[in-house]
Order: C-alpha cells, then sequence, then structure tokens
C-alpha cells in the first residue's frame, strides 16, 4: 500500500489522469489545498508526495505565503527518503529546494511538443526516446547537484529530472486531460499570447489520441516509482 498526499496550488489545477491511476490501485489519497490555506500533514502518515502545477512562481512568496511551508515541507520529505513527484511548478520547486536555479524561460511554452529523452534511469524506461507531451510554462530551472538530467523540448532544455532514484520532476504536463486542459484555458487564457512555442485553444485541445499518449507515459512512470 502506497499512501499518497498531493500538494494543490490552484482549484483547477488537480491530478488529472494520476487521481484515476491511485484510485485504480485503492491507493489511500490526501491533500493539501495551499490556495484554501489547509495544513501540511506529519511526514511520518505519507509515502509519496504529488507536487502540481499552478500560474504562480516559486519565487512570489510575498503574494503566496505558503511556498514559504511548502518548500520546507519538500525539503524534509527528500529528507525522509519520501518518493517525491514535481509537475511543472512542482518540478520548479524540487529544483529549488535541491539548490538550483529558477527563472523565466527564454520561450514560454504551451502546447503539443516533442520530448526527447537525454538520460537513462528506470523510471522511464517505458517511455519512447521521442514523444509528444503537453506543456504549459514559462519558467524552467537549472539541473540540481546530484541529479540525473532526463528529458528536453526544443524550447526547454530542462524538461525532467531525477534525484536519488526517487525524487521526479517533470516540468511537461503528462497527467492532463482535455477537462484539465480545458481548464487551464478558461482561467490562464492570458498566456495564449502569440509566440514561437504557444499553440492556440484549437490546437490545445484538439486531438484526443494526444492526451490518451500522455497518461499513458504518465501510468508508466507511475508504475516505475511504484515498483509495479
Amino acid at each position: 500500500m502506497v499512501r499518497i498526499h498531493y500538494l494543490q496550488h490552484v482549484p483547477f489545477e488537480g491530478l488529472g489522469s494520476i487521481a484515476t491511476w491511485v484510485l485504480g490501485r485503492n491507493y489511500p489519497l490526501s491533500a493539501t489545498k495551499l490556495y484554501a490555506d489547509e495544513p501540511l500533514p506529519p511526514l511520518a502518515e505519507v509515502d509519496w508526495v504529488v507536487v502540481l502545477g499552478g500560474p504562480m512562481n516559486i519565487y512570489e512568496e510575498q503574494r503566496y505565503p505558503w511556498l514559504v511551508a511548502e518548500k520546507k515541507f519538500l525539503e524534509q520529505a527528500i529528507a525522509h527518503r519520501k518518493t517525491v513527484l514535481g509537475i511543472c511548478l512542482g518540478a520548479q520547486l524540487l529544483a529549488d529546494v535541491l539548490g538550483a536555479k529558477v527563472y523565466p524561460a527564454p520561450h514560454k511554452e504551451i502546447g503539443w511538443y516533442p520530448l526527447v529523452k537525454t538520460g537513462t534511469a528506470p523510471v522511464l524506461e517505458s517511455i519512447p526516446q521521442e514523444f509528444l507531451a503537453f506543456h504549459w510554462h514559462g519558467d524552467t530551472f537549472d539541473l540540481p547537484d546530484g541529479a540525473i538530467h532526463l528529458a528536453r523540448s526544443a524550447a526547454c532544455a530542462n524538461q525532467a529530472f531525477i534525484y536519488q532514484d526517487r525524487v521526479l520532476a517533470l516540468q511537461c504536463h503528462l497527467e492532463s486531460t482535455r477537462a484539465s486542459v480545458e481548464q487551464l484555458v478558461t482561467h490562464c487564457a492570458d498566456e495564449l499570447a502569440a509566440g514561437t512555442y504557444i499553440q492556440t485553444p484549437e490546437e490545445l485541445l484538439g486531438d484526443g489520441q494526444k492526451f490518451l499518449g500522455i497518461n499513458q507515459a504518465m501510468d508508466a512512470i507511475l508504475n516505475r516509482l511504484a515498483g509495479l
């Protein structure tokens, strides 16, 4: 049994396909909704921490004061050898607490763009060398000391890393579903200005097979993390 706890930063960015994977295995699932000032759990009560995305930046601590406690919690989770998965903002938070720099990327990346694996790690063993992933981010991060670089895209050199075989950062969104992207389009429409790596709402939502592909990749990664 794996007790999974997730950290949610805004109401419109949830677990996506990860929820289906967790519930399909009857794993205990709990959450801290940081935007609602909910408390963080005792680490003894969780095995995995999943850190979701959000439109804020990791350095906006004055505007989002809960970021301070969240970072301390993630530092402690890593020190206590918990499995930690960070997605988008979550990946940036992991890079930050591991001592790497997080900063605005040269290009915002919003849409479906290829991801290319750059390193070998069991967690990505079942994933093709190159595959189409969904992206929605404006910041990027440097690679933390001791981390293994796992993937890149044309717009973003650091798309994924793993640290000590149990702390996985994914800048891209493999958990996204059509419903979750519809929420992003609704709540973050101002970000869809013209750009080299910014697609239209029609391109973001047009092909249901793309969601199937990334969700299968997410399932494969979760299976590896769980040792299945």
